[in-house]
C-alpha cells in the first residue's frame, strides 16, 4: 500500500477512535444535551456558571436564588473529578464564565482505591486546567458536603477538604466555601438537609450553600 494511502488510512483511524472516544464516554448523552439546550436557547454572555455533579444539577433554585447574577447550571449527576476535567471545553470554556462556582469530588469519595490526596491531585488538574485558558476568572470553590448516606466518608471528606482549602489557599482569586461545618450538627450529618435517599439536599440543605455562597458572586456590569 503506498504511504499516502497508509497514512490516511491511519489519520483516519485516529479520528474515528476520537469520535467514538467522546461517544461513549459515561456523560456524552448529558452534554449533547445540554449542546442541544444552548441551540434552542442561547445563554446569556459571560455568565457565573455553577458546574460540577449532582448536587450543582439538582439545584433547581438555582436561578431564583441568584437570577440578578446571571447564573448558569452545567452540573452533571455522578461526575467525579476526571468528568469536569474531561468536559471542560464544553460545561465551562464555551460560555466564557466571568466566575466560576465548582463543586465536584464528593463521589470520589466513595472509590475505595481513592485516597484523600488522589483527590486533591486532582482537583488540583482540574484548577490547573481552568488557569490555563481562564488566569484571571474568580472561582469559587464549594467544600465537599457531608451526605448521611456517605458517613462512613466523613473522615476522609474532611482531611480532603483540609487539603484543598490549603492548596487553595496559597492562589488567586479562588476562594474556599466551608459548607461542610454549617451542615452538620454536634459533628454529625444532619438528615433533615436531604431528601429520602440522605445524598441529594432539599430546600433546606440548599438554603445553607446560598448564605453561604451569595457573598461571593459577582454581579454583572
Amino acid at each position: 500500500m503506498p504511504m499516502k494511502k497508509i497514512l490516511l488510512v491511519l489519520i483516519s483511524c485516529f479520528f474515528s477512535a476520537a469520535v467514538l472516544a467522546q461517544a461513549t464516554h459515561p456523560y456524552a448523552g448529558d452534554v449533547a444535551t445540554i449542546k442541544k439546550y444552548d441551540q434552542m436557547f442561547v445563554p446569556l454572555s459571560h455568565p457565573i456558571v455553577f458546574v460540577g455533579s449532582s448536587s450543582i444539577r439538582k439545584w433547581q433554585h438555582l436561578q431564583v436564588a441568584f437570577g440578578s447574577y446571571n447564573v448558569l447550571n452545567r452540573g452533571i449527576g455522578g461526575a467525579v473529578v476526571d468528568d469536569i476535567i474531561y468536559y471542560l471545553n464544553d460545561l465551562v470554556f464555551s460560555y466564557n464564565p466571568r466566575q466560576i462556582v465548582l463543586y465536584v469530588g464528593e463521589n470520589d469519595l466513595v472509590n475505595e482505591s481513592e485516597t484523600a490526596d488522589d483527590i486533591l491531585n486532582k482537583t488540583i488538574t482540574l484548577y490547573k486546567d481552568i488557569r490555563e485558558k481562564l488566569p484571571d476568572v474568580p472561582i469559587v470553590y464549594i467544600s465537599l458536603k457531608p451526605s448521611p448516606s456517605r458517613d462512613k466518608y466523613q473522615e476522609k471528606c474532611i482531611k480532603t477538604n483540609s487539603l484543598i482549602r490549603d492548596f487553595l489557599s496559597k492562589e488567586k482569586n479562588v476562594v474556599f466555601v466551608d459548607i461542610f461545618t454549617p451542615m452538620l450538627k454536634d459533628g454529625k450529618s444532619r438528615p433533615e438537609l436531604f431528601v429520602q435517599d440522605m445524598l441529594h439536599m432539599n430546600p433546606e440543605g440548599y438554603a445553607i450553600w446560598e448564605k453561604k455562597i451569595k457573598h461571593y458572586l459577582i454581579k454583572p456590569e
